[in-house]
């Protein structure tokens, strides 16, 4: 069986346990840099592996540099101005992403 997209095979997943024990699987959208600290833009994904509402989750985002095979640590945004700071720059990123698709498609009339 064929995938239907080719970026299927590009989207990296990460499997998340919440605090009420589930395991859910995740698509990463980004990794921003927000005033010298990197944080992840998750995409929670249902059992069909689709997300209906749009909803994204912002996660600290943190790789040992001595050990590049060691799992990354992805830590809880406390501070409500920190989170912020994280949305507008996904807010920018997004508006980034747009510009390019318009921008890289040929035009085409209807």
């Amino acid at each position: 069986m064929g995938k239907k997209n080719d970026y299927d095979d590009e989207e990296m997943t990460v499997e998340l346990e919440l605090d009420d024990g589930r395991i859910v699987n995740t698509a990463v959208i980004t990794i921003l840099t927000v005033e010298s600290r990197d944080y992840i833009v998750l995409l929670p994904l249902d059992e069909k592996g689709e997300n209906e509402d749009g909803e994204v989750w912002f996660y600290r985002y943190s790789e040992n540099p001595d050990d590049p095979n060691e799992e990354p640590v992805l830590d809880y945004i406390e501070d409500d101005s920190e989170y912020e700071k994280v949305e507008e720059a996904f807010d920018e990123y997004l508006d980034n992403c747009e510009f390019d698709e318009i921008t890289e498609e040929p035009f085409q009339e209807e």
